[in-house]
């Protein structure tokens, strides 16, 4: 009877873990949508879409509206969480896999870097997250079984990062196998770059700790070009990205020796 009760849990939060994606889908899609014509979308009842909607507002995704639900439009990760999310947690998945127990990883702000510690967190034991923003610490913090180490530094507000020389001092007493990023765009002549200078600083001062440096974007970054470079190319390991890559680049980025992982990108 318990492990009965076990597995219909376990389908309930996979089940509700599903709407939430395809409403973040959606809203994507369509920035704003009655609470009425979701349920109908879904083929739920109201109810059910209005606990889904009230999850989806306390992680600050959405905004919630009278009858409607709506996209966070503030320029924040929360924000961009929401965009392209199916793909991105995709990844996040594929990342995770090459976690162990009991591994230190760093990792940097971001999007898909956050989907990535949540997934970490999820499955993983033991695991300490080494990482500079303050967004992902307190993201993951309700999973007991992830030590998470915030590096110091100066704060900025919106990215809810620490950067600055401070965060390349606390960085120093660490070595990592793995250093996992995002990246704001890519071009075959600047590399990965990003679009603020302390934040890709920080990110080097972190790379030089680590063995390997692991890119890790939704392929929409492959048509966007950042203003600062983030890394040199050969400081990377690997790519882990959606099918959605120009095949030119993923031919060029395996011609760099740099290895690059796909999943299926989402609808």
């Amino acid at each position: 009877m318990k492990g009965e009760c076990a597995i219909l849990e376990t389908e309930k939060r996979e089940n509700m873990h599903n709407r939430q994606t395809r409403i973040l889908e959606l809203l994507t899609e369509n920035q704003k949508m009655e609470v009425v014509h979701l349920a109908k979308l879904l083929g739920v009842s109201q109810v059910t879409i209005r606990k889904d909607l009230d999850a989806l507002e306390q992680s600050g995704m959405i905004i919630r509206e009278h009858g409607y639900a709506r996209l966070n439009d503030s320029d924040d990760i929360n924000h961009r969480l929401a965009y392209h999310y199916e793909s991105k947690l995709e990844i996040a998945k594929e990342v995770a896999m090459t976690i162990q127990d009991g591994e230190t990883v760093m990792i940097e702000s971001g999007s898909c870097c956050a989907l990535v510690a949540a997934e970490i967190a999820r499955t993983k034991k033991d695991v300490t997250l080494i990482t500079n923003s303050a967004f992902i610490a307190d993201y993951i913090r309700k999973h007991g079984t992830v030590r998470i180490i915030l590096l110091g530094g100066e704060y900025q507000n919106e990215s809810q990062v620490m950067v600055g020389p401070m965060v390349r001092e606390c960085a120093k007493v660490f070595f990592v196998d793995k250093l996992l990023v995002g990246t704001d765009g890519f071009t075959k002549e600047s590399g990965f770059t990003g679009n603020d200078y302390m934040r890709t600083e920080a990110v080097r001062d972190m790379a030089k700790q680590a063995s390997q440096v692991m890119v890790v974007t939704d392929s929409v970054k492959f048509s966007q070009k950042g203003t600062v470079q983030l890394l040199d190319l050969a400081a990377i390991s690997a790519v882990y990205t959606d099918d959605g890559i120009p095949q030119d680049i993923l031919n060029y980025l395996e011609k760099q020796h740099v290895k690059v992982y796909t999943t299926k990108r989402g609808s």
